[in-house]
């Protein structure tokens, strides 16, 4: 096989199984970091071996198997007796398991999800440290999504780790009645995953290709584990409310296309109607929370199937309750948007002007983006210049970066 198959078997078994195998690991050694790097090396043995003798049938049981193996040999180097017994219960899986069948791998991913969000973790770094150990994404990507640096996220998420080995903190899925305090933290990772892949609707970024999928997945799972619990429900609308738009993210040019501009037809009315009775059933049990307000958000947007207008007036109330419930920033810019629809851009600059002292704003592309369009609309060409040239440059995505720069140069018609 050539090298660029090889790694390319590689980089697939990564997205797919890095999770699975991870918690599969850490459930037998109770050692979260030791897990990662012992998967680590696996994956570095597969690129130095698999170019040459090619890629194994069963590759996620071939990566496994080297990673117990490294597993072991730093449990030997490291004894104390609790190193021992794990020791021993991944040498027994090494004898017991066939090599070549990964058929019998468990998935214990949502096991190790409700690890890390164990009351004993610090309640700030749960999530973060679950897109870490379950998905594998670095400390740089997951401060992104939480507005804090790359620094101080990478320094909580090793005393977190250190945590779970100090406390030994038991990899299982909690009772029931144990399940409502680690909850919100699991939701909340969840979400983080789901946006991470919804903000690539191409799949052009091979690692969070199968995120918003896996997402909705684990979405279904805890709300079976949890049907009493509306923000499990609420959570699961939302992204079924999201992910029905996908098709309409991208033209046929694959040129980005903003919500209010999407063709409603290529919505998956299939997905939104699923969506629009879960969100009825989170709104019966008499509580009402984050996910199920945003839900409800998407769904006074989804009106436009049916009268070719969003409910901007419902959305400005829903904004207005999470601003009350988060005091989020991410909401406060969403607000203002809803502000522009209802009552124009002096307004909605106003409300863009009472957050622009935030420093998690300073490089939040869609507040930028948002004060853009919003200067734009009240004539302020000059200032909108400069607040797209800030958002083009924080934005990754090569398309959304095209739509910012066509609206950028519609300017210079205004000015003229």
């Amino acid at each position: 096989m050539s090298p660029g198959g090889s790694s390319g078997a590689v980089e697939k078994a990564a997205r797919q199984g890095y999770g699975k195998l991870v918690a599969y690991l850490a459930a037998r050694t109770g050692d979260v970091a030791g897990a990662e790097d012992a998967l680590s090396e696996a994956f570095a043995a597969a690129l130095a071996v698999w170019p040459e003798q090619g890629v194994p049938r069963a590759p996620e049981a071939w990566l496994l198997a080297v990673a117990r193996r490294k597993a072991i040999d730093a449990a030997r180097r490291h004894r104390t007796r609790q190193d021992a017994n794990d020791t021993l219960l991944l040498i027994q899986d090494e004898l017991t398991r066939r090599p070549e069948s990964d058929s019998a791998i468990p998935d214990d991913r949502l096991q190790l999800m409700f690890v890390c969000a164990h009351p004993a973790i610090e309640e700030a770094v749960r999530a973060p440290l679950i897109l870490q150990v379950v998905l594998g994404l670095d400390a740089a990507a997951i401060a992104s999504a939480f507005l804090v640096s790359p620094a101080a996220m990478a320094q909580r998420l090793v005393r977190a780790k250190r945590k779970i080995g100090a406390a030994r903190i038991p990899f299982r899925v909690p009772e029931r009645e144990e399940l409502p305090e680690r909850l919100d933290a699991v939701l909340d990772a969840i979400y983080a995953v789901f946006t991470t892949g919804w903000a690539d609707p191409a799949g052009a970024v091979a690692r969070t290709r199968d995120f918003a999928e896996e997402a909705i997945w684990l979405g279904r799972l805890v709300a079976s584990l949890q049907p009493q619990s509306p923000e499990a429900w609420g959570l699961l609308a939302l992204m079924l409310h999201a992910e029905a738009r996908r098709e309409a993210r991208r033209n046929d040019a694959g040129e980005f296309v903003p919500l209010d501009e999407q063709d409603v037809s290529r919505w998956n009315a299939t997905l939104i109607d699923e969506a629009e009775a879960i969100l009825l059933r989170a709104g019966s049990m008499g509580a009402i929370g984050r996910f199920q307000l945003e839900a409800a958000v998407q769904s006074a947007h989804a009106v436009r199937r049916r009268n070719g207008r969003a409910d901007w007036q419902a959305i400005l109330a829903l904004y207005d309750a999470l601003l009350r419930l988060t005091r989020s920033p991410v909401v406060a810019v969403n607000r203002a948007v809803a502000v522009a629809e209802l009552h124009g851009p002096r307004a909605a600059l106003a409300a863009l002007d009472a957050i622009a002292t935030d420093p998690r704003l300073a490089d939040y592309q869609p507040y930028w983006a948002a004060r853009a369009g919003t200067l734009a609309l009240a004539g302020d060409c000059d200032a909108a210049d400069r607040a797209y040239e800030r958002a083009i440059g924080l934005e990754a995505d090569p398309a959304v970066r095209r739509f910012l720069q066509r609206r950028r140069a519609a300017l210079v018609g205004r000015r003229r």
